[in-house]
């Protein structure tokens, strides 16, 4: 049996598309497992991901849908501890901020955004050791924070880790963090989808990829639940604190 040149190439591009598959796959849950144990960093590390394989526009896309399914099956994990009137409260701010991000996507400039971003993590970080009794906000502050990250959810895809210092002050720790901070973006991701969809950003193609990335997503979740049931108060808090920093440092690296 002889194979011809363009059969060799032929071969080649299944192999390849074949090993892109493996590694969106895995990377889906690794992050969601991620996710799952400290409430937040999949979007964030999926981005980069995304970006390289996708494109920018597209990758916002795919990931918003991934990213629905891997904060979906965190609140279904953890919905005896989630709660309800903050995640009202955070859609108060949430929801019209996305959908105003959603309709600025196209134009945005997303490196210096992801930049803000990362240098706005590190700053937290900081302030929560600095200064732990002034993290708190109340409920109007917490409509600006949903306001905040759900515009820039809509531009970079997630922002779990910008929010994470303002839940985690509201003195929700393991089941009640990570579902509560899961069921405020499955709020915004609805919404994002909503204008993706209306202005062409999202498409049949970049909806079916991301749904197919989905039972890894979930599986990953599943994982990270199994996870922080076991974790102390103590190591959890200093777990999320570390993944913020990780996670900013990442931003600033990659927002070139």
């Amino acid at each position: 049996m002889r194979l011809t040149t363009s059969g060799i190439w032929e071969a080649r591009s299944v192999a390849h598309h074949l090993w892109l598959d493996v590694v969106l796959i895995v990377a889906s849950f690794g992050t969601a497992l991620l996710s799952g144990v400290a409430g937040f960093g999949g979007g964030v590390l999926l981005l980069p991901v995304f970006v390289a394989v996708f494109g920018p526009r597209d990758a916002v896309a795919v990931l918003t849908v991934a990213q629905l399914a891997s904060n979906g099956s965190r609140v279904w994990f953890n919905r005896h501890e989630v709660s309800g009137r903050l995640v009202a409260i955070f859609a108060v701010g949430a929801v019209p901020a996305a959908v105003a991000g959603a309709l600025l996507l196209a134009g945005a400039p997303l490196p210096a955004l992801t930049r803000v971003i990362g240098a706005f993590l590190l700053a937290m970080v900081v302030w929560r050791r600095v200064r732990p009794a002034r993290a708190r906000v109340g409920d109007r502050g917490f409509i600006a924070i949903g306001a905040a990250s759900g515009f820039g959810s809509a531009l970079v895809g997630s922002v779990g880790p910008m929010v994470a210092p303002f839940f985690l002050a509201r003195g929700l720790v393991r089941g009640a963090y990570i579902g509560t901070e899961a069921a405020s973006a499955v709020v915004m991701h609805v919404t994002k989808l909503i204008v993706f969809g209306a202005a062409a950003i999202l498409t049949w193609r970049t909806g079916l990829i991301g749904l197919a990335l989905a039972p890894a997503a979930a599986g990953g979740a599943w994982v990270g639940k199994k996870i922080v049931d076991r974790l102390p108060v103590t190591a959890f808090i200093i777990l999320v604190e570390a993944g913020l920093v990780i996670s900013g440092l990442l931003l600033l690296i990659t927002g070139g």
